[in-house]
């Protein structure tokens, strides 16, 4: 017996033919602990500063984190809530406190972020402290602060996010 064999189609036969071109995959840029801990280390420096006892959070893309710094004297619970921060902000590509404001927030029922919140529940933060990472028009990852209020996490967020763009200049 001889079974039938389906005929070769070729790579991009089937898409329409606007898509059907010889370069129908896009380029993915990611961040490495290399790019990482530089970050963190600005973060460190100015939440030492600004006498803030905090943890950074580096994430890539996928919300997987890449480095984590718990300053010492930093909460415990600093780090899991770091790590939302950063997973929120490059998940929805987008600074997590602005689930506070209008359209999207804040996060009371029938609104989006009450809704993803219990959707993600313990990996989704809705307050300052989320900065999405990106590059080229891509997000690249988040970082993520815990343990001061709202303007200290702004700050240290800033001094991490200028680290960011900094090195994005020097390899551009």
């Amino acid at each position: 017996m001889v079974l039938p064999v389906a005929p070769v189609i070729e790579i991009g036969a089937s898409l329409p033919p606007e898509y059907a071109t010889e370069k129908t995959m896009h380029q993915v840029h990611r961040i490495t602990l290399d790019d990482a801990l530089p970050l963190l280390a600005a973060g460190r420096a100015k939440a030492e500063e600004i006498g803030v006892k905090q943890t950074l959070c580096v994430c890539d893309d996928g919300g997987n984190v890449l480095a984590l710094h718990r300053l010492p004297g930093a909460r415990l619970t600093g780090v899991d809530i770091a790590i939302a921060k950063a997973f929120t902000a490059a998940g929805h590509e987008r600074a997590t406190h602005l689930f506070n404001e209008a359209p999207d927030g804040p996060a009371l029922p029938g609104n989006e972020a009450f809704g993803i919140s219990h959707m993600l529940p313990g990996k989704f933060a809705v307050f300052v402290g989320g900065f999405p990472l990106a590059f080229d028009g891509q997000i690249v990852g988040g970082i993520g602060i815990s343990g001061g209020n709202g303007k200290q996490d702004k700050a240290v967020g800033a001094a991490m996010l200028a680290e960011f763009e900094a090195l994005v200049a020097v390899r551009n």
